[in-house]
């Protein structure tokens, strides 16, 4: 039997064209996430996997956008990474 791989979703509220990439704190419920990149052509979504993946230590690949690949209000799932990984990470 194949072993399940974690993975978590969570809803982020990016910044695009920020002056600096940071990951979070929490804005209500979601995670802010802001990077540098212009929301342009996918700019600010290849940015936002590539700083996510930085973050936790894995493969962009196992970083996937869900949801709002048009919009400032994504759901993003991240495979290889546990919920109490991704509370740790924010709480730095």
């Amino acid at each position: 039997m194949a072993e399940r791989v974690p993975q978590v979703t969570v809803d982020v509220l990016v910044t695009p064209r920020a002056s600096r990439e940071k990951v979070g704190p929490m804005v209500g419920d979601r995670l802010k996430v802001a990077v540098t990149s212009p929301p342009v052509e996918g700019e600010a979504n290849g940015a936002v996997i590539e700083l996510l993946a930085r973050t936790f230590g894995i493969p962009k690949a196992s970083v996937t956008i869900v949801r709002g690949e048009g919009s400032r209000r994504k759901t993003i799932r991240i495979s290889g990474v546990t919920s109490a990984t991704l509370d740790a990470i924010l709480k730095r």
